[in-house]
């Protein structure tokens, strides 16, 4: 069993910075998998971030350039930084864990990205932290 805690979740402007943590617990050597999804009123749950069993970072295409997935493996604690947030980042944001993720990638013209694995690869699942953006 493991157990996930995020914390960090709060209410910012438009253009701000939040850094969400999630401090994993239990039979963490299991894990080698670990990701950040959100979701929201109306929309999908959406993979935001993950970390591969190789360590490869993984960021969705919405969050690009401006959040970034970090673990502290010490510690065992994930983090997500979150900068030049936009309203539609808005959601409740999940730390999840996996004993194992898939690989799913995106190919055009040769080169190939890695995706988020998707929700139904991850095994423990934290209660979620507020993330609201106002305009």
């Amino acid at each position: 069993q493991v157990d996930l805690v995020e914390s960090g979740g709060d209410s910012v402007e438009a253009g701000g910075s939040l850094r969400l943590s999630c401090a994993a617990s239990g039979y963490t050597n299991s894990i080698l998998c670990m990701g950040w999804f959100r979701t929201s009123p109306g929309r999908e749950r959406e993979g935001v971030a993950a970390i591969a069993d190789t360590g490869k970072l993984i960021h969705a295409d919405s969050v690009q350039g401006r959040f970034t997935i970090s673990k502290d493996y010490a510690k065992n604690i994930l983090y997500l930084q979150m900068n030049d947030l936009k309203p539609e980042d808005t959601g409740n944001y999940y730390c999840a864990a996996a004993r194992l993720c898939s690989v799913q990638t995106r190919c055009s013209g040769g080169d190939c990205v890695r995706l988020v694995p998707p929700s139904s690869d991850f095994d423990y699942w934290g209660q979620g932290t507020q993330v609201t953006v106002s305009s």
